[in-house]
């Protein structure tokens, strides 16, 4: 089941340059999203209605090139012309006396935002394609309109549930993530934090770093953390050192049932930082892979179709990332607004 309504991370905003167009699956719908010659992102149906051709095989025909004054996006097959909001604007084939309003027809668009170097795409129920979005994507604060330092991405071959769950898991860390500069099994300690509801999610408040995290200890002084989650597959973790601040953006996509892309950004303000950045990636990717790696392992036992168990304290946080999920969807079929079910709480694990 896959949320509707809802803002996902479609790509970064780096990778997409004017004029150029990319083809995208997100929640098993083809996008074709592309960049004006303006510099402006947009995101329609990867299909066109005439035969079925992917448009993103086509090419975008500059504002100063075509005859309206806009970017066109040109079929491959019979030259069909879309603007960027869905409308055909052309059909070379026709005829004058061959009477056609082809602006009636159109290409499914999607919302798209792109904020501080990401791009978001509102993916909407078909039955309100047509409403314009009820909340916006995410922010990183204290960083105005900056893309981020670094990222990486990488993909998971497992349904989004379980790339969402084991982003949030608060015990596997000395297992899976066992290493000189993150964490040994030996460092295992009982942990308590406390977690507040927030907007379409929840937060572990802010509090000192685990003792067993070196990692955040390369940033100086007495750095505070909080991480909060929030639909449909988003972690955000701001750090602060001091005067200077670091935020952690994971955003998990659904690409189809058995496919999901994790991207993980990061935005500081420490100059030192950036000397680091070959060193960083290295970490990035060695810390995707290790989760990567667990997640096929399990899919090895999930073709099985086993009972799953949750637990408390430890899991605590995937049952209420059920019960967001089913509120959400029950908010938007019932046209209400959505209620948080997530109430403040301790949790104690060992980890």
């Amino acid at each position: 089941m896959y949320l509707r309504d809802i803002w996902y991370f479609a790509l970064p905003g780096e990778t997409l340059k004017r004029g150029a167009m990319t083809h995208k699956v997100l929640l098993g719908e083809p996008l074709v999203v592309g960049r004006t010659d303006a510099g402006e992102a947009f995101a329609l149906r990867d299909i066109c209605p005439h035969r079925g051709v992917p448009l993103s095989a086509g090419q975008l025909i500059g504002s100063r090139e075509s005859a309206c004054g806009e970017a066109l996006i040109e079929c491959p097959y019979h030259g069909w012309r879309f603007r960027a909001d869905g409308q055909c604007a052309e059909i070379p084939s026709l005829v004058p006396g061959q009477d056609m309003d082809v602006s009636r027809i159109r290409v499914r668009r999607y919302p798209v935002r792109e904020i501080q170097g990401n791009i978001w795409v509102y993916i909407a129920d078909e039955k309100r394609a047509d409403l314009a979005p009820t909340h916006e994507p995410p922010r990183m604060p204290d960083f105005d309109d900056r893309a981020p330092n670094i990222r990486e991405t990488m993909v998971f071959s497992c349904h989004v549930d379980h790339a969402v769950i084991g982003l949030m898991d608060p015990a596997h860390g000395p297992f899976v993530h066992r290493s000189w500069w993150w964490r040994s099994r030996k460092s295992i300690h009982e942990k308590a934090k406390a977690f507040a509801p927030t907007e379409m999610g929840f937060a572990m408040v802010e509090h000192t770093p685990s003792s067993n995290s070196l990692a955040y200890k390369i940033l100086g002084g007495a750095p505070t953390t909080e991480i909060s989650f929030r639909l449909p597959g988003i972690r955000i973790e701001r750090i602060k050192a001091g005067r200077h601040r670091l935020v952690g953006l994971t955003s998990v996509t659904p690409i189809d049932e058995k496919t999901t892309e994790i991207t993980q950004s990061f935005y500081w303000t420490m100059p030192f930082l950036s000397v680091f950045k070959p060193v960083a990636r290295r970490f990035m990717r060695s810390f995707l892979g290790q989760d990567r790696d667990m997640v096929d392992l399990q899919q090895r036992g999930l073709r099985f179709d086993p009972r799953l168990m949750l637990i408390n304290d430890s899991d605590v946080q995937a049952k209420w990332y059920h019960r967001l999920k089913s509120e959400w969807d029950e908010a938007v079929e019932q046209g209400r607004p959505f209620q948080n079910p997530v109430k403040p709480a301790t949790l104690r694990w060992r980890s």
